[in-house]
């Protein structure tokens, strides 16, 4: 008789202004199109995928600050960022949101142009991307 036992997971609720990121595989990374000069003294940015976010600090809900990252969200973080734990058997990053260096959005994403395609040779400050800019 074979017995079933049920695999008890556990997840990581990270406090505050922390989130838990789950590392992206280096190869991945390189297809992401992010460059890091030759002779850099500091170690390549890291990728991952924020699982968790925690509630904020108390104080931001009096003057309407929100946490800017949801889960989901592939971010940028440098290697010094937070503490690395292992929670059921997979390693992830727990660090403060100010440590993130930014979110990595699709180009259709862009709040300025939206992903428009060239027209006049104009480049978008927000994205780079070429094209017609125009605010709405």
């Amino acid at each position: 008789m074979i017995r079933s036992e049920a695999v008890m997971r556990n997840q990581l609720r990270p406090l505050f202004d922390r989130v838990v990121i789950k590392e992206l595989d280096p190869d991945r990374v390189r297809r992401s199109g992010l460059i890091v000069p030759p002779g850099s003294d500091e170690p390549p940015p890291q990728h991952g995928i924020v699982l968790a976010v925690g509630p904020g600090l108390d104080w931001w809900d009096h003057i309407g600050v929100q946490m800017p990252v949801k889960p989901g969200d592939h971010v940028v973080f440098p290697a010094s960022a937070g503490a690395w734990i292992e929670v059921d058997e997979e390693r992830l990053l727990v660090c403060r949101v100010g440590e993130l260096l930014g979110v990595l959005e699709r180009v259709e994403d862009c709040p300025l142009c939206g992903g428009r395609g060239p027209e006049t040779g104009d480049v978008c400050p927000v994205c780079g991307r070429e094209g017609s800019v125009t605010s709405s």
